[in-house]
């Protein structure tokens, strides 16, 4: 099969950079990192529902789930429904294959000679750092793929919802309103599966709650900041496949 045709080239380009972002995510989701440390200003330090000393700590996935939901709703603006959807089912298949490719990684027995290795000056257990950044646990790597599936589905429904009433009009309305609701799902499904879930963790709802609340934080204000972003790859598209071809195919994409 060849992609000849401006759409056939575009959903490919848009697929495989949503499906990439997926996985990436998954991986480097890994790192744990400072928010106030990164930006160097003072930790926030604040007490939610019982919950003390929260500040923004948050997973490195956050670096690409922005574009998957720009990516989410620009496939759902052009392609429509059935696109997101297969595109969304796919990509939860390629991330479970990957963890799965990954811990039969992980049994593989090391070679002696690349165990101990020196990183930055410091003598590292190669295995052990492989295991610890690739290895994640059952109850995290269910949460992630259910999160992100609840997440996809709600954000293509609620898009379409907003523009039966805004018609063409109001991109920011639907894409910005569609991701702010399927990042808050998504913010504590994740949660309440890999730690209140998990037996190991045992985590009270209101711990669920106070760091679903601080991540939902974080990302509702990721998810205003990159609309400006959104218009971009909207008009770069358009101007890609011209005027007409763009107004079809939206059109189209809004009745499947």
């Amino acid at each position: 099969m060849t992609f000849k045709t401006k759409e056939s080239r575009l959903l490919l380009i848009l697929g495989t950079f949503f499906v990439a972002n997926a996985i990436l995510s998954e991986f480097i989701g890994v790192k744990i990192f400072s928010v106030e440390g990164t930006l160097g200003i003072r930790h926030f330090d604040i007490n939610l529902l019982g919950v003390p000393n929260l500040s923004f700590n948050m997973s490195a996935g956050v670096l690409t789930w922005p574009l998957i939901f720009i990516m989410t709703d620009i496939i759902n603006e052009y392609f429509g429904v059935r696109q997101v959807r297969f595109l969304s089912i796919l990509t939860s298949i390629l991330i479970a294959y990957a963890f799965i490719v990954v811990g039969a990684a992980m049994q593989l027995r090391p070679s002696d000679f690349w165990v101990q290795q020196k990183v930055g000056g410091a003598s590292l257990n190669m295995n052990v750092a492989f295991a610890g950044i690739f290895g994640q646990g059952m109850w995290i790597i269910v949460g992630s793929i259910v999160a992100f599936l609840v997440g996809q589905i709600a954000d293509v429904l609620i898009f379409h919802k907003i523009k039966k009433v805004t018609g063409d009009k109001a991109l920011w309305l639907r894409a910005t309103g569609s991701t702010l609701v399927s990042q808050c799902i998504d913010s504590f499904v994740v949660i309440f599966i890999a730690f209140y879930l998990n037996p190991q963790y045992n985590w009270s709802w209101q711990m669920v709650a106070a760091i679903g609340l601080v991540n939902y934080t974080y990302k509702f204000i990721v998810a205003i900041l990159m609309t400006p972003i959104l218009y971009v790859v909207h008009g770069i598209i358009d101007r890609y496949l011209g005027k007409d071809l763009a107004q079809r195919m939206i059109d189209m994409a809004g009745r499947n």
